[in-house]
């Protein structure tokens, strides 16, 4: 049923040669059930933890969570993380037990764990040890907690997360009263670290079921990101727009890539439209300045969540060049590469595509036509040697000061002046015509 790669049989194998009771268990068994490909195989036993340590004794052994009867394993250079049967004290954090005591039997173990899909372990000769019919659970696509849902988001407020994300993940839906539950202890998710709340987060996001997340559960979106609370419900009153800000928010995400960038960046694109919102006198709505102060919200946001550099920077651009009108001809074609990076241009045409089908039907064609006629253009451009930045001219800075440019503003605007003649088509990017018109510019009078 459940096929165990060699590294991970070792450490079961090797337990139960030593008399102990040994099964691989949670997202290994949920994963390898539904015929994908397990990242990490997690072990549990009913060794003690020093027990576990003299058994691996000529192992390498990681003392992970050592008070925790927690250790892992290297085997052939894969970790194997393995744990002690136990049950959990009391969590006065609403994030980590107090305590925990160790057990002798799994189905005691399997008891403590959050959803049912994930309480599951298995072992080559005993076969499965499916106690909560975590099994029927994955054939319907259910999320369901073990036991009360109240007790186990008061355990741990980020189960929250994790429901939604394992729903987005494998596109399941959540058990009513588990539902029920989300809702009503959203509010623990503040005793949560924001740093293990962006990744659930982005897991979130980059699931093939976050359209039915997002719109089951915008309450929980607004916890973690309050900046989104004023989308929800809030109506455009715009022929473009068949949704109201989250909805359309919510299915611009759905239609996007399953990239973590692109997916977030969309979820912040039109946060700042309630915020912008004015009516014409015919009563149309609005959003002028959207872009520019989204980005603003987005890098406050991101600043909060701890983001890494590099995300926040490539969403704060993605959110303010969403709304920007697409270059029509090469050379301005060349600029927006320039500007912003291909990968940048890339990432923002999946957006502008995402965007549009999370719109109304309302001048569609053109829309569609005007996003191809940019990606065509694109292609041109990237055909002919490239020409984006200073860095693509065939004339350096250096060559320039060989010619006698002092360096400083007088050298930059040369080499900027260049480059948009040879964007613009006006002047070929070679050494001898960048060198002749160079000497022209130094010549020129002031």
């Amino acid at each position: 049923m459940i096929q165990i790669p060699a590294h991970a049989l070792t450490v079961v194998e090797r337990l139960e040669r030593y008399g102990y009771e040994a099964y691989v268990v949670g997202g290994c068994v949920r994963d390898s059930l539904l015929g994908r490909n397990p990242k990490d195989w997690d072990v549990c036993t009913n060794a003690l933890p020093e027990e576990v340590l003299r058994v691996f004794k000529r192992f390498h052994v990681i003392k992970t969570g050592l008070q925790h009867g927690t250790v892992t394993v290297m085997v052939d250079k894969q970790p194997v993380e393995v744990t002690t049967f136990r049950i959990d004290g009391a969590y006065t954090d609403n994030r980590h037990p107090d305590s925990v005591n160790f057990v002798s039997r799994v189905e005691e173990d399997l008891a403590r764990r959050d959803f049912t899909i994930n309480a599951m372990a298995f072992n080559p000769t005993r076969g499965l040890v499916d106690a909560f019919d975590g099994q029927a659970d994955l054939k319907a696509g259910v999320i369901r907690c073990v036991g009360e849902p109240d007790a186990r988001f008061n355990e741990d407020g980020l189960r929250i997360l994790r429901a939604l994300r394992f729903a987005a993940r494998y596109n399941f839906g959540i058990e009513t009263e588990t539902a029920f539950s989300i809702h009503r202890n959203r509010h623990l998710l503040e005793n949560v670290s924001v740093e293990r709340i962006f990744t659930e987060l982005k897991g979130i996001l980059i699931g093939e079921g976050v359209l039915g997340m997002m719109q089951a559960f915008p309450d929980v979106f607004a916890i973690i990101i309050p900046e989104l609370a004023p989308t929800i419900g809030f109506d455009q009153h715009n022929p473009h727009h068949c949704y109201d800000v989250w909805t359309h928010t919510a299915h611009a995400v759905q239609a996007a890539p399953e990239d973590e960038l692109i997916r977030l960046a969309l979820l912040l694109h039109d946060i700042a439209k309630p915020a912008t919102f004015t009516r014409g006198e015919d009563g149309k709505g609005h959003f002028y300045g959207h872009d520019t102060r989204g980005a603003d919200m987005a890098r406050s946001i991101l600043r909060h969540l701890k983001s890494d550099t590099a995300t926040l920077d490539a969403v704060v651009t993605l959110v303010r060049e969403h709304d920007n009108t697409l270059p029509t001809t090469a050379p301005g074609m060349r600029r927006t590469i320039g500007r912003l990076g291909l990968n940048t241009l890339h990432q923002l045409l999946a957006i502008k595509q995402a965007d549009m089908d999370g719109q109304s039907t309302h001048e569609r064609e053109q829309k569609q036509t005007t996003l191809r006629n940019a990606r065509l253009l694109l292609e041109d451009v990237l055909e002919e040697p490239p020409a984006y930045t200073v860095g693509d001219l065939a004339l350096t800075g250096r060559d320039l000061i060989a010619m006698g440019v002092i360096p400083g503003p007088t050298l930059g605007a040369i080499l900027k002046t260049l480059l948009c003649e040879v964007q613009d088509e006006t002047l070929p990017n070679t050494r001898e015509a960048l060198a002749a018109r160079t000497s022209q510019l130094i010549n020129q009078p002031q």
